[in-house]
């Protein structure tokens, strides 16, 4: 049985990337490669919802990764997260960007920068399975909290 193989891992070989120490990179960079993964989970979950109009389908996506959801989402999930996943999102939450969001408030978007971190962090090493898991458990929770009426 051939054995599987992470999409960093095929990137990383394909384009002969070096390993380099996770701790160097700026809690930015971070939130910087989580914003593209994150947004890569959704787009995959909307596209697999069914074959729609790209408009429809960017519309969909743009509930789930909007500064304020992203926001909502970090809040849900932060008694799930280790002590090192704590202090990556801290770390990214504490960052000072560079822009702000057009349609979300500074403490959102700083939320939503500390989760984009986390993402990031999980991704470049190799704990896609993990992000994954933080993202269900909050859109659960979030599910949840909706229908039971409570913010």
């Amino acid at each position: 049985m051939e054995e599987s193989i992470s999409l960093l891992k095929l990137i990383k070989q394909s384009f002969d990337l070096k390993e380099v120490d996770i701790r160097t990179y700026s809690p930015l960079t971070l939130a910087y490669i989580g914003d593209a993964v994150y947004d890569l989970i959704f787009r995959t979950v909307v596209v697999e919802q069914g074959n729609t109009s790209a408009n429809k389908l960017h519309h969909k996506t743009i509930q789930y990764v909007k500064a304020p959801a992203q926001a909502v989402l970090i809040e849900a999930i932060l008694e799930h997260l280790t002590p090192d996943e704590l202090a990556v999102y801290k770390r990214g939450k504490n960052a000072k960007p560079y822009t702000m969001a057009k349609n979300a408030t500074m403490a959102e978007y700083k939320k939503a920068t500390g989760l984009e971190a986390l993402i990031g962090f999980l991704y470049l090493t190799d704990q896609m399975g993990r992000a994954l898991e933080l993202i269900q458990i909050g859109l659960h929770k979030i599910e949840t909290n909706v229908q039971e009426g409570i913010k």
